[in-house]
């Protein structure tokens, strides 16, 4: 338990110190946010072989930027790569960059084009992936809905409900994937 508030503690003037330094420059790189590498405990039960359990997570504070490696520095690395992804998103949408030590923004990827037909998006998910419910955005894929090593289950299942082949779109994105099917149903009917 003391542990735990020295932790906080730490982090939190970790926080305010890159906050007060931050007041120096507008152009902050990776270094000027309190970042914080941390061993992580593998989990024994896990068994999804294509994902892989790192030994160590880089992270911003009050962020949800993350970089995972198998050693402190591979996790660093991780991170500047996000954590470059992640500035150069918000700069192309015009969106200014998140000063140190103040809390980075959860944003969720668009739903533009996969709710362009929500009825058929609502029967994928009741049917294909046998959820009553998901939230599923643009960038959403059939990987992200099962652990196995491949998407052929959920291929069979697709070519069986809506008797269209996907397996060839590389990305596995929903949208792509209800696109196709729309287009199908489309030609069909016309």
């Amino acid at each position: 338990m003391a542990n735990g508030r020295v932790l906080r503690l730490r982090n939190q003037l970790h926080v305010r110190w890159k906050w007060l330094l931050s007041f120096r420059t507008s152009d902050w790189s990776l270094e000027d946010y309190p970042v914080v590498v941390q061993r992580e405990k593998p989990e024994p039960k896990y068994k999804a072989p294509r994902f892989l359990q790192h030994s160590y997570r880089a992270y911003i504070i009050n962020w949800s930027v993350i970089g995972f490696g198998d050693t402190p520095k591979e996790a660093k690395v991780d991170l500047a790569k996000n954590f470059e992804a992640i500035s150069q998103t918000r700069k192309h949408a015009g969106q200014s960059a998140v000063r140190p030590g103040l809390d980075g923004p959860i944003e969720f990827a668009s739903q533009e084009k996969v709710t362009m037909n929500e009825t058929l998006s609502e029967d994928f998910i009741r049917k294909v992936l046998d959820l009553d419910w998901a939230w599923i955005s643009d960038e959403s894929s059939l990987w992200d809905f099962h652990m196995e090593q491949d998407n052929q289950a959920l291929y069979a299942k697709i070519w069986e409900i809506y008797g269209v082949d996907v397996s060839d779109i590389q990305s596995a994105r929903l949208w792509e994937i209800l696109d196709r099917i729309e287009k199908s149903r489309a030609s069909a009917a016309g």
